[in-house]
């Protein structure tokens, strides 16, 4: 569930990690050297053969593309190059608990004197893997059991089945991921899953039941995503007090939407960045290939970091989204944008500004937010090279706006009432990185541009999530 699109439930991420299989520990690829190949460091050299030891159901043909850079390489550096290059790509297929490489002298009749042999010893993960693992999302964590068949067909196809009980809700989903040989970033995805959510803050309880396809390829610089998906969504109220706008909204529908997401991310860290930038834009388009919900859907995201002296760090965020109903039929309380709590605009309770009746928030129909944020080493650097540097000091500021729009009063209209009644908020805190796992804030938060309605957390606010602004 995304930081600001608190009813679009997702089916469980099918692509946990395996037991056994990091490939971010990998180190780099051993060299078996003879004296006889210290005289090549500095001469051409030719790789004659390249041999893979411990297949036994991965296709052959699925590694040549993976390892055929090899036979390019012209001196002995190049070679342990892109030999652990190749060793990268072996251990992201996901299919074997092991990959090491040996190289050595050609050996044989019909060995160069300045020819090569390249070794891959690998070892394959046995046909049914287990995992438990723990998620952390925006505020809300769970525990995750799974069933995996890695390379189901011999060539790197993976069926997973994961179960999820979770603080806010319970999950299950059966996936089919088929990458295309020689291009693992292209890939092919089906999911069938059903997810169960609770949203207090708006009284609401919601179960979908659905089914998805989606492409993935790779465009230029860019990750691109193609997905259909089909969902049967049951509303009900959470508490019987519910607001009669909630109730309104409770009983069944059917969704069915085309979409369409780019992402180009070029940061060091996925949760606590010092360089780099991302940009995301997705687009949703419901109701075309049927079902009740008809609407169009635009929503962005862009972050730039920046290193300062001192190992301090300068980032800057921004979130913006619309939606368009198609006909006369008003957007679903499911399908709207939320906004607020200590993962997005900060001072604020969790999804607690913007529209709301009778204290159930209802979303809206378009919003934007941004973030400066200012992080630093601790104070006087306890634990410098070690523990104390998964902590960061951070001074932020945040402002955002949640609202809905009259269409029919053009876009001038729409920019007067978003930029009116601006939220924002600033404060102090600490942050603690989980690995590339999820991140924590303890923060001090003074909210200020509170709106009749709005819930306010001042002071102490604890946030933990993967997505911040």
């Amino acid at each position: 569930m995304g930081t600001v699109h608190a009813r679009s439930l997702d089916p469980l991420p099918m692509q946990g990690p395996e037991l056994g299989v990091q490939p971010d520990d990998i180190e780099a690829p051993g060299v078996a050297r003879e004296p006889q190949q210290e005289v090549l460091d500095n001469k051409n050299v030719i790789v004659q053969r390249v041999h893979i030891d411990g297949l036994c159901r991965t296709k052959d043909d699925l590694l040549t593309h993976e390892i055929s850079g090899i036979f390019g390489a012209k001196n002995l550096i190049d070679v342990m190059q892109k030999s652990h290059e190749a060793r990268q790509r072996l251990l992201r297929l996901g299919i074997f608990r092991k990959v090491e490489v040996v190289i050595d002298t050609s050996q044989g009749k019909d060995a160069l004197p300045n020819g090569l042999d390249v070794t891959f010893e690998v070892t394959e993960l046995r046909r049914m893997t287990g995992s438990y693992n723990t998620m952390v999302g925006n505020n809300e964590g769970s525990m995750v059991l799974g069933v995996k068949l890695p390379n189901v067909f011999g060539r790197a196809e993976k069926v997973s089945f994961e179960f999820s009980y979770g603080t806010k809700e319970t999950s299950y989903g059966l996936s089919l991921f088929k990458p295309q040989q020689g291009n693992f970033e292209r890939n092919v995805r089906i999911n069938v899953y059903k997810v169960t959510g609770q949203f207090p803050w708006s009284s609401l309880r919601e179960t979908d039941r659905g089914v998805s396809a989606q492409l993935t390829f790779p465009m230029l610089k860019t990750s691109q995503t193609l997905k259909w998906e089909g969902v049967w969504r049951e509303l009900g109220c959470l508490a019987p007090g519910a607001s009669f706008a909630v109730r309104e909204e409770s009983g069944h529908s059917l969704k069915s939407s085309l979409s369409h997401a780019m992402v180009i991310d070029t940061r060091n860290s996925s949760i606590l960045p010092s360089s780099g930038g991302l940009l995301k834009m997705h687009q949703e388009l419901a109701g075309f290939t049927g079902g009740d919900a008809s609407f169009l859907k635009e929503d962005f995201e862009l972050q730039l970091n920046k290193t300062l002296l001192w190992d301090s760090v300068l980032s800057a965020s921004l979130w913006g989204g619309l939606i368009l109903p198609i006909g006369d039929k008003p957007s679903s309380i499911a399908d709207r944008f939320y906004l607020g709590g200590p993962t997005s605009i900060r001072g604020f309770s969790m999804y607690s500004l913007g529209p709301q009746s009778e204290g159930d928030y209802l979303g809206g129909e378009a919003y934007w937010a941004g973030g400066l944020h200012l992080y630093t080493p601790l104070p006087f650097r306890p634990g410098r090279g070690g523990f104390g540097d998964l902590f960061r000091t951070h001074f932020f500021l945040n402002a955002g706006n949640l609202c809905n729009l009259n269409y029919g009063e053009g876009p001038q209209a729409h920019l007067r009432k978003l930029a009116e009644c601006i939220r924002w908020s600033y404060g102090l805190g600490v942050v603690l990185r989980l690995g590339n796992i999820a991140r924590l804030e303890l923060n001090y938060c003074i909210p200020m541009g509170v709106q009749s309605g709005d819930r306010i957390c001042n002071g102490i606010q604890f946030g933990a999530g993967i997505r911040f602004l």
